[in-house]
């Protein structure tokens, strides 16, 4: 990733950090499953299990992704779906690689004022402009880590 021209430097580090976040949150998702973790229990069918939950952040990373180049009019960056909740814990690795592989480069030849206006709807109803979806994406899965780590204590 570091010998990637980027014309916005701003979006270059926000994809390396999603990158970074991203792998550090497989990680711990992958220490509380063998620490046999259990979520608390909520009305959320994202946090029904450990494997829900992975399957909730990657659906999200890819949906960033999407939102991003459909704004900014950029091609289809054809991110797959995540796997299914009872094949995620096999499937993580591969997934997670392909998930990135498509992050590095879709947003590379995009003028940095395209990144700042205007803003749009995010699918919640909250106007974001890209830079501001690029740290929303970086954010998320740092947020489930978080929660992840405090649930281990």
């Amino acid at each position: 990733m570091g010998d990637l021209t980027y014309r916005y430097r701003g979006a270059r580090a926000m994809v390396i950090l999603h990158e970074r976040q991203l792998r550090r949150f497989l990680k711990a998702w992958k220490t509380a499953r063998a620490r046999g973790a259990q979520l608390p229990e909520t009305t959320d069918p994202d946090y029904e299990s450990l494997d829900t939950l992975l399957r909730h952040v990657f659906r999200w990373a890819r949906r960033y992704m999407i939102w991003m180049c459909a704004k900014l009019e950029l091609a289809d960056p054809e991110i797959r779906q995540p796997p299914d909740p009872a094949a995620i814990g096999t499937e993580c690795d591969g997934y997670l690689e392909h998930l990135l592989d498509r992050w590095r480069t879709p947003l590379a030849p995009v003028p940095e004022e395209r990144f700042h206006r205007p803003q749009y709807p995010a699918p919640w109803n909250v106007s974001y402009c890209v830079d501001a979806m690029l740290e929303h994406a970086v954010m998320h899965p740092l947020r489930h880590r978080f929660q992840l780590m405090e649930l281990m204590e």
